[in-house]
């Protein structure tokens, strides 16, 4: 008798058991699902010029990724990243590979944008795969400028956009995520998206305004890019060098000079850099397959 009690008690344990179980997995869907459960998050950094071999080291204690241009970033005359990719990837670093779009005063017109944008993505794919990426990763289209985009505007994007599909790799674009409040409070990131049609974009958004934005900072858990204001994006730029001023002014934990220096360096060695949460360790699928 005593042996039956014990086995009808240890049934009873568990179906109680395997209730709770499946009442739990429910549970953790709908939150995910309702955004409740964080995702895993990595802390990257991107800058105009390649940090170097030698602090290849030193940056990979603490970012999983890098940004990595293929063409001349803004402002520049070359490009110091190219022909490093290896050299990263054996760093241990996943990647942000970033391709350089144009300035609105370069596009004139629609038809123009158009072409443009045809064959800065050919330039592109060119780049990606002289660079040996693979060649289904996602390149980002660098949109400097802010609030609605203009019909040329949108033209170059859209073109550049199907270029880089059309070629196997995937598209994403890095724009603003910060209301324009000159332009109706705009985000540029959300009038993008509104006109892409059925185009898959990956989005890496920029707000370095604080709130959301944590300031200078280098967290074990870093935000998700969702809190960026822009709920779709996947990759969030939440710190730049230089601090701006007009938009960054009350976040903290810039340097005195107003740049963001990662641990483990000097300020005088001018290894400034911006900074970025994401949802992968290797946002473009970049490494090596």
């Amino acid at each position: 008798m005593w042996r039956d009690d014990v086995a009808s008690n240890a049934l009873r344990l568990i179906l109680i058991s395997r209730r709770t179980l499946s009442t739990v997995v429910v549970a953790l869907g709908l939150a995910t699902s309702y955004g409740q459960v964080a995702a895993s998050t990595y802390l990257g950094f991107d800058r105009n010029d390649y940090p170097g071999d030698a602090n290849l080291k030193t940056l990979q204690q603490t970012f999983s990724y890098t940004g990595y241009w293929l063409n001349n970033p803004p402002g520049a005359k070359s490009n110091s990243w190219a022909g490093h990719r290896a050299a990263v990837e054996s760093a241990g670093f996943g990647f942000l590979v970033l391709f350089n779009g144009r300035l609105d005063a370069q596009l004139k017109t629609v038809a123009n944008a158009t072409r443009l944008g045809q064959s800065d993505a050919r330039a592109a794919v060119a780049s990606a795969r002289r660079e040996g990426f693979p060649g289904d990763a996602v390149i980002f289209l660098d949109q400097e400028q802010g609030g609605r985009m203009l019909p040329e505007q949108k033209a170059y994007i859209y073109a550049w956009v199907d270029g880089i599909t059309a070629s196997g790799f995937r598209a994403g674009i890095y724009c603003s995520g910060i209301p324009a409040t000159d332009d109706d409070n705009v985000v540029t990131a959300e009038d993008i998206r509104q006109s892409s049609g059925k185009r898959s974009i990956v989005y890496w958004a920029i707000n370095d305004a604080c709130p959301p934005a944590p300031g200078c900072a280098f967290l074990q858990r870093p935000p998700s890019p969702a809190q960026s204001g822009v709920p779709f994006a996947e990759v969030w730029q939440f710190a730049q060098s230089p601090q701006r001023k007009d938009v960054a002014g009350r976040c903290t934990n810039y340097s005195h000079d107003g740049n963001c220096y990662p641990p483990g360096t000097q300020a005088g060695q001018g290894l400034h850099i911006d900074v970025n949460t994401a949802t992968s360790s290797d946002p473009s699928h970049g490494r090596s397959h």
